[in-house]
């Protein structure tokens, strides 16, 4: 932490370690070792570690990119929000104009939420499936909560 602020943090997996940093939109990664965790991720914001040495020989990098991220803490720069269009697939669509207390609660989920379920439904190949997943997400959906939450 700096200025009341998350900089970075240390994560330990099994088959690596890393930093991950808050406000990575910020970063300018000029040495482009910035990852994305994943698919969903919309900016790059992990440095990955396979090997306890890596850390020595990027530590310059490592430095450097702390600096930035406490100049930005000081500074209170945040990035700016980005809005992201959930396209919703036509089994959910179906779901929520058949069912007005599902797509009241639907709509009412936080944006990350309701892009949850459309992750999980988007990974299912036959409609089935994806139809089959919404009826198990409406009790879920119904409690407020998102596709991974218990």
């Amino acid at each position: 932490m700096h200025a009341d602020r998350n900089i970075v943090i240390i994560g330990a997996l099994r088959d690596d370690f890393r930093l991950s940093f808050f406000n990575a939109a910020l970063m300018k990664d000029p040495d482009g070792v910035l990852e994305k965790q994943g698919p969903n991720t919309q900016h790059p914001d992990m440095i990955r570690f396979t090997a306890n040495n890596q850390v020595a020989k990027l530590k310059p990098v490592i430095e450097s990119y702390l600096v930035e991220a406490i100049g930005y803490a000081e500074a209170g720069i945040k990035p700016p929000k980005q809005e992201r269009d959930v396209q919703l697939p036509d089994e959910l669509l179906e779901a929520l104009e058949s069912d007005p207390e599902l797509a009241e609660s639907f709509y009412g989920l936080t944006p990350g939420r309701q892009r949850s379920y459309v992750i999980n439904l988007n990974s299912a190949k036959k409609a089935e499936t994806r139809v089959s997943r919404i009826e198990k997400f409406r009790d879920k959906i119904l409690a407020g909560k998102g596709a991974m939450e218990r």
